[in-house]
């Protein structure tokens, strides 16, 4: 076999290929073989039929078909090995020349990840938001919980905000009332959003008793986006109300026993909350400042795939668990479909180019991952799926994504590297070590990238 390679473009190669046809020896053989088995001539026992009748009875362009389909992938691949191309995607074969006894040439075009030159990002220099919490903090912190623990007493007066009513609904659509839009004993609290738009208005200042109609669109059903026509009925007023914020709530609440103790705590989450938003925006920032100092050619086929697999995951799968078609998604987002699709080919170039920029880093720092730091990666993988870690890790290594997750924390890696070598400040002045806190570090870098790389990852490899 001999071959050729001509670069297309800094993306793209062609692969010309010459193949004697001796070496379709082995895959004719198999041609013949299978259709043996395919196939039954009178005369002769399944299996046996010689070579010369198959190619009487069925013709010999079938078997070279056969043969020739076989032969395609071994001798491609033999080819990309031996230029020493990393190729992406799968390649668009043309067979220029069958002579039968003589040669097999064809021709393969493939997406080649583009070779990459990275320049020195030591003096990279990006500003971060500081860690500051204020005592005003701490306070909405306690006070959230305290929400938590409150409890109810009906009242005979007006419902009032923050109240909690009982109410009965009864949904009407041109008149007619909806068979899934009558519901009874509805818990619901008053300013909480959380029911129809215009439903605080209407029971606002009613009495256990006490009725009002109102007008909103309905938000799921069997009528769902429609005006509809909404009676609700209050049938029970209560008064919600808050434990004292002392040392009895602190020890009900916590594992505290005073209240300073518990408002400490507090401090500190927010503080840890705040410092792992500061790295993960180091590693944004920094991830940003790179990119825009390598040039890095995208495969235009490579691009098309991607957008592609953004729009199917957003459509079929985020926005359908929202019960969202994406026509209602623009409509909320306020968006076109032209501007959505601007938006998302920007997100698949950056996807694209930042796998291409760390996966050369990986080569270049020659970094690797070991168990432990992909068990870390996968146990916050699982954390974050809402799977256990077991069941995360199954599906993992049943779909085949093993090598992905090892590419996310060796990018995650790299990613560390630059930013370790870039100096990072806080909106203060103040130089920020992320070196204080590596764990938090790493699993941010592993989350950037992830998100940054989005589904660019090892399946576009061929």
């Amino acid at each position: 076999m001999k071959s050729a390679v001509e670069t297309l473009n800094p993306t793209r190669v062609r692969l010309s290929i010459e193949v004697p046809f001796e070496e379709l020896k082995d895959s004719l053989d198999a041609a013949y073989k299978k259709i043996n088995q395919q196939v039954t001539v009178k005369g002769f026992r399944k299996g046996k039929i010689p070579a010369r009748v198959i190619d009487q009875r069925f013709g010999r362009g079938a078997v070279l078909e056969e043969a020739v389909n076989d032969a395609l992938p071994k001798f491609y691949t033999e080819a990309v090995n031996e230029a020493e191309l990393n190729v992406l995607g799968q390649p668009e074969v043309d067979i220029t020349e069958l002579k039968d006894g003589e040669t097999l040439n064809f021709t393969a075009e493939v997406d080649v990840r583009p070779e990459i030159e990275i320049p020195d990002y030591s003096g990279i220099e990006v500003e971060v938001d500081a860690i500051e919490v204020s005592d005003e903090d701490v306070d909405k912190s306690v006070e959230q919980l305290r929400e938590r623990f409150a409890s109810t007493s009906p009242v005979e007066r007006a419902a009032e905000d923050g109240d909690v009513v009982k109410i009965d609904l009864e949904a009407k659509v041109d008149g007619e009332v909806l068979e899934d839009g009558v519901a009874s004993g509805v818990s619901y609290t008053i300013g909480s959003g959380e029911l129809l738009e215009g439903i605080d208005e209407a029971v606002k200042g009613l009495e256990a008793g006490g009725e009002a109609t109102f007008t909103s669109e309905l938000k799921g059903g069997s009528a769902e986006g429609k005006e509809a026509e909404v009676t609700v009925k209050v049938t029970q007023v209560a008064a919600r109300e808050l434990p004292s914020l002392d040392d009895e709530f602190a020890q009900l609440a916590s594992e505290f026993d005073t209240l300073d103790e518990l408002k400490a705590d507090s401090r500190k989450r927010l503080e840890n909350m705040k410092q792992y938003d500061q790295a993960t925006q180091a590693q944004e920032r920094v991830l940003e400042k790179l990119l825009e100092l390598v040039e890095v050619p995208v495969p235009e086929k490579l691009l098309e795939d991607e957008v592609k697999t953004r729009k199917h995951n957003l459509e079929h799968h985020q926005l359908g668990q929202m019960g969202l078609d994406l026509e209602k998604y623009l409509e909320i987002q306020g968006k076109t479909v032209e501007e959505f699709d601007a938006e998302t080919a920007e997100q698949a170039v950056k996807g694209i180019k930042t796998q291409f920029v760390l996966d050369e880093l990986v080569n270049k720092e020659k970094l690797n991952v070991n168990q432990e730091e992909l068990t870390e990666h996968l146990m916050r993988r699982a954390q974050s799926s809402g799977m256990s870690p077991d069941q995360f890790a199954q599906a993992v290594v049943e779909g085949g994504q093993v090598p992905m997750l090892v590419g996310e924390v060796a990018r995650g890696k790299a990613l560390a590297v630059v930013v370790e070598a870039a100096t990072v400040k806080d909106t203060n002045g103040e130089i920020v070590d992320l070196e204080d806190d590596e764990d938090e570090s790493a699993a941010a870098g592993e989350t950037v990238e992830a998100d940054a790389s989005a589904e660019a990852e090892d399946k576009n490899e061929a």
